[in-house]
């Protein structure tokens, strides 16, 4: 069979890459071509496109791109046509996906959803788009088959890609003392984009000065080079570390993260956070009138109440910030974090979510 896969960020890359090895142990004779990132470069032999030249995060920054974009979409559709797969494997990123699942769609081609857009969260006008031109859809929260199942639309939770990796992971017992670490960690995750890196690790990197008993580590974004980060005020108080969050992770304290899938990932580590996050003004403004949110953050969806602190926008300050860190590396607050944890992880269930989607995909290919 001929898979074409196509993921717009890292968290997309890494997951549509789990998924690439899944279906191929699934259909020994599977063929790949891919829009994504490293993870699925590696994976699949033939990557087309990078997710980094086409990342933009917010209103403004999508505003301010948008002959960019339209032009990576044609190509995206170009080359859809030109490769003519079996079935086009859609993975998150819904601005773009979501067109390209309209035009397989009037081409003939199935359309297999992974990770199904947040219209739950924000622009729900999106679900029509989804049941008109999406033939499968998979979920990796708990609570979105009921949502989509109220629209029409059968949708199934596959199980979380977050809680897979997590759980597959072995750590390296001496991995601190390599780099030379002697103290506890706090774990650093400014973001993977440029634009939220820019607005939240300055303010991240306030922070260390206060806490001199403790070691920062920022997991550096995977697209890139630790040398980049040097532009930043006060970098010099921290250890920079590059394709190694999930080892960050395992040895850290505690953790400051920007809001996104590492949240998630944090939380599966057990390692209580300060949920953070910063965008452009008018996608801020904008947002609180479109977004229907009572939380942001991962962990505090699926769970459905506010275990996490989330600070946003001017509530994301150094005083704040730092106040906050506190509260989570001892005492009442981190005891409650860690219980919420544990029952995240329940509501997550055990099932692995790339071998799932790709049994399902490669069962619906064939008719079975």
């Amino acid at each position: 069979m001929k898979y074409h896969l196509v993921a717009g960020e890292a968290s997309g890359d890494i997951h549509g890459s789990k998924l690439i090895e899944a279906l191929k142990a699934a259909d020994s004779k599977a063929e790949f071509r891919c829009w994504g990132g490293d993870a699925m470069a590696k994976a699949s032999g033939n990557l087309v496109s990078h997710y980094k030249d086409r990342a933009y995060m917010g209103l403004w920054e999508v505003l301010t791109h948008l002959r960019k974009i339209s032009a990576y979409l044609k190509q995206a559709q170009e080359d859809i046509l030109s490769h003519r797969p079996d079935v086009l494997i859609l993975i998150d990123n819904p601005g773009f996906n979501l067109r390209l699942a309209a035009f397989a769609k009037k081409h003939g081609i199935p359309v297999h959803y992974y990770i199904a857009p947040k219209v739950w969260a924000w622009n729900e006008s999106r679900v029509k788009q989804i049941k008109k031109n999406v033939d499968r859809l998979y979920c990796i929260l708990p609570f979105e088959e009921a949502y989509f199942a109220k629209h029409g639309i059968e949708a199934v939770y596959v199980g979380n890609p977050s809680k897979e990796q997590v759980d597959q992971y072995h750590s390296s017992a001496t991995w601190a003392a390599e780099l030379g670490i002697t103290k506890p960690i706090i774990a650093v995750l400014p973001g993977s984009r440029i634009s939220e890196i820019q607005r939240i690790l300055p303010t991240f990197l306030g922070i260390p000065k206060q806490f001199p008993d403790y070691e920062f580590v920022v997991a550096a974004a995977p697209d890139f080079d630790v040398a980049w980060y040097q532009q930043f005020d006060g970098i010099g108080a921290v250890k920079i570390v590059k394709g190694q969050t999930h080892e960050v992770l395992s040895h850290a304290q505690a953790a400051l993260v920007a809001s996104g899938t590492a949240t998630l990932e944090t939380a599966l580590f057990g390692v209580p956070q300060v949920v953070c996050y910063r965008v452009a003004g008018l996608t801020y403004r904008i947002g609180k009138l479109v977004v229907k949110l009572r939380w942001f953050g991962l962990v505090n969806l699926i769970l459905n109440r506010g275990l996490l602190t989330e600070l946003l926008q001017s509530e994301f300050t150094e005083e704040r910030t730092r106040w906050e860190l506190e509260s989570v590396l001892a005492g009442p607050q981190r005891d409650m974090i860690l219980n919420g944890y544990v029952e995240l992880r329940e509501m997550l269930g055990t099932t692995s979510a790339s071998e799932e989607v790709a049994q399902r995909i490669y069962s619906a290919l064939r008719g079975v």
